[in-house]
């Protein structure tokens, strides 16, 4: 009766001009019409009365003020350049600065230049000049171009090339669209080309209008396909957290070059200390619930709590009218919250007696009490302006992609499985009357209005037009969790450039020289990456070209020879070993799912796509070695 009555205050708030609001709103909030905004204004209330009367903790979270040149001093430690800062000139630093694009080493550059002037207006010490490190003779430098992986013979486009958008009906790509309603042209999105290089154009007027209303109806989305280039697609969980890391480098600075390319400032926040609880379940650090669950579910990725939480909704709530927008009791929900703390990592915590629409309140509270956002406020500027500075929604997705590939490993496992369930609770909007929109409005305030009691209108503001980034998020999620083969082919030269740094080292010791003098017969081989698989001398022998040797550790056939043509699958490879093993192999094997993962070479660990063409990737990385093994859940 209470959740009613409020609702029924804000609908009379929004209908009547001449109400005093309870908050203001902006441009992008007047800009959606009052019905479609209910829902959202509702939950922002709720969350308020729920800090109000103590049912949930608030979590306050330090800003630091930003002094001249810092900023860009901490930009370039976090794409992993701080060599430009300590002056020292090690490996990691020139790998990477040999592998970027002509609009990332401007972007690179601009940086540094800041920090350089800055400090040179401070009277610190002498700092490195620009041009010595791009190796340009003039203020006004040219950079080359690093190519991208293309394959021309198969349509992928070549460096400087445009993405290629066109309507498309072919199977072999990712859908991510609508099946009813969409709109009949389907665009098709080509990740081989950075997305700072592609924009060759800048867009008139970036800032949505003040009269431009968000389009509510799912049509109103485009429908997109990535079509699969020869290397196939990748997840994030496919390579090795090494590579990640310097994926994340790299979308640092791809994302700071494309918000140049559209003259739009990349704004972070920049936060002190965020005080969270050391122990228990709600307003604890994800890294710190994982520390604790992984002790008890060795690898496990998504809290334990968060995982049931989920999983209760999704076996009971799915069906239930208005699941997330009505809320469950606030007395009960708070007796739950105050009962799981104490019984759940005791298994003594009776599930059956929670209420759906209680169930949803707990997960809610769950994510707003974490200590730093699902979606982490350092980029929480950045979400906000990808709204109200990029109009078009080819470009926002754009940006999406590369913030999810800035989130730390555990936020972002934690986004996926939220997101999945969004989408499922989307799925049955014929029986629970929840619609993308409807989602997105009531989700949306839980993941951006994220400074507890201390939250003020204008960051209530800024959360209303986020709604539309979560919408995004929920329908482009398939999309958004893939690695944009750009990167990873930035990934391959950036190991490629360190390994030949290493052999360039060795070649100084006098030791190394003897030994290579006694062995200049020898075929060179890089060093191994850690984590690679080691086999018997005679399983490493050398093998013909077109010849890929695979290995199967766990099988009865754990080495087999393959001759590879130009429609040779990773499919078919493992096709062919479930095959020759399908009688030897234990039952435990075959019921897992088996990958062929890429090891070494120039590159750490990669778990291939089914549909990758094995040649193609061969002559990728001839030096790696192929595995066959359980793919991790």
């Amino acid at each position: 009766r209470k959740s009613l009555s409020r609702c029924r205050r804000i609908n009379r708030m929004l209908s009547n001009e001449s109400a005093p609001p309870a908050f203001s709103r902006s441009n992008s909030q007047a800009s959606m019409d009052s019905t479609s905004m209910e829902d959202f204004w509702c939950e922002v209330e709720s969350i308020k009365e729920s800090r109000e009367d103590g049912s949930e903790e608030a979590m306050l979270l330090e800003f630091k003020p930003a002094d001249e040149g810092e900023l860009e001093a901490e930009w370039l430690q976090d794409v992993g350049l701080s060599t430009l800062i300590s002056g020292a000139e090690e490996e990691d630093g020139q790998a990477l600065l040999s592998t970027l694009t002509r609009t990332q080493a401007a972007a690179v550059q601009k940086r540094y230049n800041t920090y350089t002037q800055t400090l040179r207006k401070k009277n610190k010490h002498t700092v490195r000049d620009v041009r010595d490190i791009f190796g340009t003779s003039d203020s006004s430098p040219t950079f080359e171009t690093v190519p991208v992986s293309p394959v021309p013979s198969n349509g992928i486009q070549l460096p400087g090339q445009k993405p290629v958008w066109k309507s498309v009906s072919s199977k072999s790509c990712l859908d991510c669209g609508i099946d009813k309603g969409s709109p009949s042209l389907t665009e098709e999105l080509c990740y081989e080309v950075s997305f700072s290089e592609s924009i060759t154009v800048l867009p008139k007027t970036q800032e949505w209008p003040k009269n431009q209303r968000f389009k509510k109806e799912d049509s109103a989305l485009p429908k997109f396909l990535v079509r699969k280039s020869r290397f196939g697609l990748t997840e994030v969980g496919d390579l090795s957290p090494e590579d990640m890391k310097k994926i994340r480098y790299l979308s640092l600075i791809e994302l700071t070059a494309f918000y140049d390319a559209l003259g739009v400032e990349l704004k972070r926040n920049r936060v002190e200390r965020v005080r969270g609880r050391e122990n228990g379940l709600f307003g604890v650090p994800l890294t710190v619930l994982l520390e604790n669950d992984q002790k008890k579910v060795p690898g496990i990725k998504v809290p334990l709590i968060f995982q049931k939480l989920l999983l209760k909704l999704e076996e009971t709530g799915l069906e239930t009218e208005g699941i997330l927008r009505v809320p469950g009791s606030a007395s009960r929900v708070k007796n739950l919250h105050q009962e799981l703390e104490a019984k759940f990592y005791e298994d003594t915590f009776d599930w059956d007696q929670v209420r759906n629409n209680d169930a949803a309140g707990l997960l809610k509270m769950f994510i707003r009490e974490l200590p730093s956002p699902l979606f982490t406020v350092e980029y929480l500027p950045a979400f906000i302006t990808l709204v109200e500075k990029i109009s078009k929604i080819k470009l926002q997705l754009q940006a999406l992609h590369l913030l999810i590939m800035l989130m730390p490993e555990a936020n972002r496992d934690a986004a996926k499985a939220f997101l999945q369930f969004l989408k499922k609770v989307v799925a049955n909007e014929g029986k629970n009357k929840m619609n993308l929109w409807n989602v997105s409005m009531i989700v949306a305030p839980n993941l951006f209005i994220y400074k507890g009691k201390r939250a003020n209108q204008q960051e209530m503001q800024a959360a209303a037009t986020t709604a539309h980034i979560v919408r995004l998020l929920i329908r482009y999620q398939d999309i958004l969790w893939t690695v944009p083969s750009f990167l990873i082919s930035q990934v391959r030269k950036m190991n490629e450039a360190a390994m030949n740094n290493s052999k360039r080292q060795l070649m100084f010791d006098k030791g190394v020289r003897k030994l290579l003098r006694r062995k200049t017969m020898e075929r060179e081989r890089p060093e191994r990456p850690e984590g690679a698989v080691t086999f018997p001398p005679y399983l490493q022998s050398d093998i013909p070209e077109g010849v890929i040797r695979v290995y199967a550790p766990l099988h009865s056939k754990v080495s087999m020879a393959i001759q590879l043509n130009s429609q040779t699958k990773v499919k078919d490879i493992l096709a062919r070993f479930h095959c020759e093993n399908s009688h030897g192999s234990s039952q435990n094997m075959r019921g897992q799912i088996q990958s062929l993962h890429e090891i070494g070479g120039n590159i750490g660990q990669h778990c291939l796509d089914p549909d990758a063409f094995m040649l193609d990737v061969y002559r990728a990385n001839p030096q790696a070695e192929w595995v066959i093994k359980p793919r991790a859940s």
